[in-house]
């Protein structure tokens, strides 16, 4: 079998107003030595029925069936088949810009880099209005273990990574706050170099469906959250061995 380049893993659920711009966006970035994993997470909607319309492309889409246990895992179904070197992550409302891909790939596996985590725009529910013209700014996001255990700066949808960081990553806990911020700081755990380039790869649809929130609860439940999360780590035996 031809080596698999790129991978990309999108989480699916009632997504039918949305998952055909957002598929369009994804294969204009991608060759036939890539592919599509799409988990769908029991939609009662056109979804399925929409994505099996791609499936017949010169881009392999493969739409497996997901656990019905949340997004954690089904993103987590997803990232289980990837087969590609690199992985990337979708949500299923977004737009890809043009040139992600070969933008990100000009970082991902040179010098050091295992991961990359890009800005976005973040836009009202049907792409007319810019919300925030930079995630990165509202967040102050930069790389770093302790600078993303504290605050998360980590957005799934906006992150590619090597697949190898999958052997630590997976199975995601059900236990966790969310995926992103779990794949972020393993990799910095590993000692392996997150890049957070500034240009703004993605249009971030915000609207009621949104599973992600940009709060974070009080003081209090973040520091009982960052506690649990630290403990997962220290668990999990797989991270710390040489």
């Amino acid at each position: 079998m031809e080596e698999i380049r790129i991978s990309v893993a999108v989480a699916v659920y009632n997504g039918e107003k949305y998952i055909r711009e957002q598929m369009d966006s994804i294969l204009k970035n991608l060759t036939a030595s890539d592919e599509v994993i799409v988990s769908d997470d029991g939609s009662s909607d056109a979804t399925v029925k929409i994505l099996e319309e791609y499936q017949n492309g010169e881009i392999p889409v493969r739409i497996i069936a997901g656990p019905g246990k949340g997004i954690k895992q089904n993103i987590n179904a997803a990232l289980e088949q990837c087969r590609g070197q690199y992985i990337f992550m979708s949500d299923q409302d977004d737009v890809w810009t043009d040139n992600k891909v070969r933008i990100v790939m000009q970082y991902l596996g040179k010098n050091g880099c295992s991961l990359v985590c890009h800005d976005a725009q973040v836009m009202n529910a049907d792409l007319t209005r810019v919300q925030m013209p930079s995630f990165f700014s509202y967040r102050g996001s930069k790389p770093g273990f302790l600078n993303n255990l504290l605050k998360n700066r980590y957005m799934g949808c906006c992150m590619a990574f090597e697949k190898n960081l999958l052997s630590y990553v997976l199975p995601i806990p059900d236990e966790i706050e969310m995926h992103d911020q779990w794949i972020g700081i393993i990799n910095d755990l590993k000692g392996r170099n997150s890049v957070f380039i500034r240009d703004k790869l993605l249009l971030y649809r915000r609207h009621d469906a949104n599973v992600s929130d940009f709060s974070h609860g009080t003081v209090l439940e973040m520091a009982v959250k960052r506690m649990r999360l630290v403990r997962i780590l220290l668990n999990r035996k797989k991270l710390w061995k040489n």
